[in-house]
């Protein structure tokens, strides 16, 4: 266990024995517990494997390569259709945890195994993102926000196209690209300070 970790189930709320559940077993896979993302992550040889978090409705053990692993149970979720690697396990009490336990850790065993084995997801190219028809006209209108939003890493790339295209209206997609075209000119990614 690493101390450092320890606040995040001191804080969980009504998800604390829950989550100290999910911590033990995942421990026991012989994983190292660090804090990445004000979560505890855990890592094998320095590769994240998987990560525990909470919600207001389930707390959850996420694996970062969950697309590769096998779904016997079939309880491996998709947090959204645009999610392209990780899945979740997604549990609403400690019983249900403890049920189930045997099963976590075949799942964590596996995803071990697809990190030895070098395996990676294969991600979409940011080009069969859908492209918002708002920020087209401004890449289409300022060679220099084109070449900003090129030169950014394909992740910041899919970040901002899905934020954009996430509106349902026009009028409110406009408004973000127009909020982030300085953001997108210094290099930044959507979260970046």
């Amino acid at each position: 266990m690493n101390p450092k970790a320890d606040f995040y189930f001191d804080k969980a709320g009504q998800w604390e024995k829950a989550t100290i559940q999910l911590r033990s077993i995942v421990l026991d896979c012989g994983l190292t517990e660090e804090v990445k993302w004000g979560s505890p992550c855990y890592t094998y040889n320095n590769n994240n494997i998987v990560l525990i978090h909470v919600f207001k409705e389930y707390c959850a053990i996420l694996f970062f390569k969950g697309a590769l692993l096998h779904d016997p149970e079939g309880i491996l979720v998709q947090q959204s259709e645009n999610t392209q690697a990780t899945r979740q396990i997604r549990f609403t009490s400690a019983k249900e945890i403890t049920a189930m336990q045997a099963v976590i850790k075949a799942y964590i065993y596996e995803a071990i195994e697809v990190e030895k084995a070098g395996l990676t997801v294969k991600y979409k190219k940011v080009a069969e993102f859908h492209m918002p028809e708002e920020f087209q006209i401004k890449l289409d209108k300022m060679p220099k926000l084109k070449k900003a939003f090129e030169a950014l890493t394909p992740g910041r790339q899919r970040g901002y196209l899905l934020f954009f295209g996430g509106a349902k209206q026009a009028k409110t997609r406009e408004s973000r690209v127009e909020k982030y075209i300085d953001h997108i000119l210094a290099g930044k990614g959507l979260d970046d300070e």
